[in-house]
């Protein structure tokens, strides 16, 4: 049984003592018994706080992005290394933000999600498509695209080690949020793409949802089969929300 993920992405967002109050507060909150696994990907320069506020507790803590090098002359680059030497257990690649703000290709988060598992750290594949793509008919398309690079470089093995996030960019920081059948179909559909290249993976892998999922509308998607948690952006910035969205698991 997959054991659900709720990850809070605090994008460039934060301050010492900003993040201090919530994951103090967030550590506060979880219930004693929380079979939920939960997680805070930090921008880089608070990632050594992170270790050092979460480090005796049940919550991971992760990075936004992953160089696809391993060291050198990149300056401004993060390696996977320096994030293993961080204490983190998971990093996102691929984000929306990055593919559209950075260019970057499915090829180089492929190579990016390659990096992080040779530092053990599990990455979080984000797919996911535009309002226009959408619209088009194309999601299925874009998204196994995508996927597909990734599949292309891991072994089968390696392809169960990994998290997909699926966001669909017309749902990200919009306040527009796709229904819970809507998610749970292209949820399904990633999975089915997973079966491709391993029936194992398939299983093991969880999809999580990333389209503005609030308190409100969580347990909803929660509740739908393929969608195995959350990837939570404004929320996340926010302790009660963040421990509603763990409490609707």
């Amino acid at each position: 049984m997959r054991r659900t993920l709720i990850a809070g992405n605090w994008k460039m967002n934060g301050s010492f003592a900003a993040n201090h109050t919530l994951l103090t507060e967030i550590i506060a909150g979880l219930p004693a018994d929380n079979a939920v696994e939960t997680l805070v990907c930090a921008p880089a320069p608070y990632l050594a706080q992170c270790a050092e506020i979460l480090g005796k507790s049940t919550v991971a803590w992760g990075a936004q992005d992953v160089s696809a090098h391993a060291k050198g002359a990149f300056t401004g680059e993060v390696s996977a290394s320096m994030l293993a030497d961080s204490g983190c257990k998971y990093v996102i690649v691929g984000h929306s933000e990055r593919r559209a703000y950075h260019a970057e290709s499915s090829e180089l988060v492929a190579q990016k999600a390659l990096k992080a598992l040779s530092e053990n750290i599990i990455p979080v594949v984000c797919v996911g498509e535009t309002l226009e793509q959408r619209e088009s008919g194309e999601t299925s398309a874009i998204v196994a695209a995508q996927l597909q690079a990734v599949m292309d470089v891991l072994t089968a093995e390696q392809m169960g080690s990994i998290v997909v996030a699926y966001e669909p960019v017309w749902a990200i920081g919009t306040g527009k949020t796709a229904t819970p059948q809507m998610a749970q179909d292209v949820h399904a559909f990633l999975r089915s793409q997973l079966a491709i290249k391993s029936a194992e993976a398939a299983n093991a892998v969880r999809i999580l949802y990333g389209g503005s999922m609030k308190p409100e509308n969580a347990k909803e998607l929660l509740a739908m089969e393929d969608i195995d948690g959350g990837l939570i952006g404004g929320a996340a910035l926010k302790a009660a929300d963040f421990l509603a969205i763990i409490s609707a698991c």
